[in-house]
């Protein structure tokens, strides 16, 4: 959790048990955390704002976005509390078809109850279930945000060779694969030679301070990051969002061999 909610009260909002554990709605100062377990942070919403993105890994996952001119369409693998979706509708208007494959249907419920995620919105498509088994049954994305965990850490997928090569085969044309990788104690992907070999050695990485690093992964081999491109949206995003992008767009890096 950020430094600056320590010592600040916690308030527990809402909890239950499914067949997977523990799904909880702490409130802090101001925000809500999506919790699993028993003190396993998911998510942060500003409760003011819940597009708002307070940290630096959905920051960076929201860059990625940006790396299409257009999006139409986006496929997210894992909802969580809701703010990425929300905040890339916000941030990407040209998004109108948007599908979400969530494991837990509580985790929807406690996002559209306490945590400010509109389920109702007509651009949205929502589906329960193991994404490794959705998947193939998912339309072409011009985007597709891969953040699959639960307390115990990333999902399978995140380490499946198929799975994640299934990914980036649903890209549509110029689409983009934005995934949310843990990192090693030396800043770099978990699976990392994984990652290298089933992308080919084609992506790019921002290493983030929660101890992730995002993989910004291209629908084809002639694809490049478009550095100029991103610094440009991202600059006019900065008053429509209320932070800045511009040191996420520095940190992007080529895989370190």
């Amino acid at each position: 959790m950020n430094l600056k909610f320590l010592g600040c009260r916690k308030v527990l909002i809402d909890q239950c048990e499914d067949s997977y554990g523990r799904i909880a709605v702490d409130a802090i100062a101001g925000y809500r955390f999506l919790v699993f377990g028993e003190n396993v942070e998911q998510s942060c919403v500003k409760v003011d704002n819940p597009a708002w993105l307070e940290y630096q890994y959905t920051r960076a996952m929201l860059l990625g976005g940006l790396c299409h001119p257009s999006p139409e369409s986006a496929l997210f693998l894992g909802l969580g509390s809701g703010v990425l979706t929300q905040a890339c509708m916000l941030a990407l208007p040209s998004l109108y078809d948007i599908e979400v494959i969530e494991l837990r249907p509580d985790v929807v419920r406690m996002a559209s109850q306490h945590l400010g995620f509109n389920a109702e919105d007509e651009r949205l498509t929502l589906r329960y279930g193991d994404a490794m088994e959705l998947l193939q049954t998912a339309e072409q994305a011009d985007l597709i945000f891969m953040d699959l965990y639960d307390e115990n850490g990333p999902a399978r997928g995140h380490l499946a060779w198929k799975f994640l090569q299934d990914c980036r085969d649903k890209l549509s044309e110029n689409g983009w694969l934005i995934i949310n990788q843990w990192a090693t104690a030396d800043y770099q992907p978990l699976a990392a030679a994984l990652l290298r070999g089933v992308f080919e050695h084609h992506y790019w990485e921002i290493p983030v301070k929660e101890g992730n690093v995002i993989l910004l992964v291209p629908a084809s081999l002639e694809q490049d990051i478009p550095l100029a491109e991103l610094r440009q949206r991202a600059k006019q995003l900065t008053k429509t969002l209320g932070y800045r992008l511009a040191s996420v767009v520095e940190r992007i890096r080529a895989p370190i061999l």
